[in-house]
Order: C-alpha cells, then structure tokens, then sequence
C-alpha cells in the first residue's frame, strides 16, 4: 500500500513539472489554431497572403531589418534572422523574444519586413495575431511608405495597425504618423477591452482608401483618420506601403521589463492578407 501511494504521488509530481516546464517555454503547440478559411469578403477581393503553412519563412515575401536598440525607440533588444528568433511552426509564424546576451544587448528578438518584396497601396489589410503576456513586451503590426530610405521617417508615412504594450493587457493602440503629426502628435487611439488581450488571437485590420483610413478589432471598426483630418499637413498615404511585424522588448512604448516576465515569449501570426475593393 505504501509502495502504491509513493508511485502514485511520483507519477503526479512528474506530471506537474512536465506541465511547468512546458508552460515555460511557451510551446506554439498550446495554441496551434485550426486552419482558418479566406472568407469570401463582399465588395473585396483577395490580392495576396501568407498563411504560414510551410515549413519556412517564405523569403519572396519577408526580409528582416537585423539590429540593436529599435533605431531610436530606445529597444533592448538586438534583432535577429535566427530560426531561434523567427520561425515557421504548426501553421504560424513565430517571433520568439529570448533572454540571452548577444551583440552586446541581453535579449533577442526579430523584425520581418516586406519592404522590396511586397507593397500595396490602398484595401484591407488584415492580419490573425496573438501577442505575448508580460510587461515589457512591445508587439506591432505595422506599414512604411515604400520611399522610406528616400525621404526618411515620418516623410514617408506610418500606418500602427497594431501596437500593444504588455503593462497594459486589456489594450491596442492603432495610429497614423506622417510629416508635422509624428511621434506624440499621430492620429492615435487607444481602445480598451474588459480582458486580456494576450489569452488569445484576435483579428486587427485596416481599411484604406485614397481618402481615409479605418481600424478594425475583430471586426469592429474603432478608428477613423481623414485626409481632412490631417488638414495643411501633407497627406502621405497615396502610395504603396510596407508590412512590418515585430516584437520590441522595453523601449519608449513598451516600458521597463518586470522580474516577472517570462521568456522565452512567442507572438504569433496566423495570417497576413490583403484584399482589394472590387469595382
């Protein structure tokens, strides 16, 4: 009877750490979505995705910007293109922020770009994202104009359709940055929600036209920016633009990180997808 109870409470133990130890590492097998359907969309059409069903990062699509410090943001992360840090994995791709002491910063992470490879200028543009708990965290689904290395930042134009700050779980932020309202002064909103964001994927969208931009949250627009709006200012959004998706550690948004804060730290993308408006 003894000998029964000890195995028993062996095997439980066992059990425990095993559930601890994948906990820590935040394995993407926790939350491998089923393959989520291209609705049909009525008045769109779909022009390009990356569903993020192959067993790499399709590289005709996404490039990295490799690099320490967030290029003013004040980061403390470096960025890398190591399968350590970008991945493709159970039908998503992973951007894994690491602690870790590499090129002379104590953690990594990665930025993918589709400067070069894949630009669009006006429709939806959508993507299924889950962001990581902790604070410290910076996520971001983000667009540049494509003149970016001609003109330089905000001259070419900033599209935030997703930004979110772990020390505030229950909120996105979407926000428009051009010449003369850039930084502080962007078109930005913060929309709260009753829960926190990071227990599960939710859907972030823009809707852009030659005179207008509108954020979408699971389907609910929240956020509207017109050419008008912008007023004497130049209205840049008349030209093709870059998807960005990254993940910040710290920085003048993302804050310090807490003790608690647990790494690894995946963010994950289920999709990216673009649709035009049909005639």
């Amino acid at each position: 009877m003894k000998r029964t109870f000890t195995s028993t409470f062996l095997l439980l133990l066992l059990c425990f750490v095993m559930v601890i130890n994948t906990a820590g590492c935040a394995s993407t097998a926790l939350f491998k979505p089923s393959p989520t359907p291209i609705p049909a969309l009525e008045g769109w059409t779909l022009r390009w995705h990356d569903e993020f069903d192959g067993d790499k990062i399709d590289r005709a699509n996404w490039t990295y910007d490799i690099g320490g410090h967030g290029w003013g943001n004040g980061e403390m992360q470096y960025y890398t293109d190591r399968p350590e840090n970008a991945r493709i994995e159970n039908g998503l791709l992973v951007i894994e922020a690491r602690q870790e002491k590499y090129n002379g910063s104590y953690y990594t992470s990665a930025r993918l770009k589709s400067e070069g490879l894949q630009e669009f200028q006006y429709g939806r543009m959508e993507a299924r994202l889950k962001v990581p708990q902790g604070k410290g965290f910076w996520p971001a689904f983000w667009m540049l104009g494509s003149n970016f290395k001609q003109v330089g930042w905000p001259d070419c134009g900033e599209i935030d359709i997703m930004e979110y700050v772990g020390r505030e779980p229950d909120l996105i932020i979407g926000t428009l940055h051009g010449p003369g309202y850039s930084g502080a002064l962007g078109f930005s909103k913060w929309y709260r929600q009753s829960y926190n964001i990071a227990d599960d994927f939710h859907t972030y969208a823009i809707e852009w036209d030659e005179n207008q931009i509108t954020w979408f949250y699971d389907g609910e627009a929240y956020h509207t920016v017109t050419r008008e709006d912008v007023g004497s200012r130049p209205w840049v959004f008349d030209q093709p633009f870059f998807f960005i998706i990254n993940l910040a550690v710290g920085g003048t948004l993302g804050g310090m990180v807490s003790p608690q804060t647990v790494f690894p730290a995946q963010y994950l993308v289920d999709y990216v997808r673009v649709y035009e408006r049909q005639p």
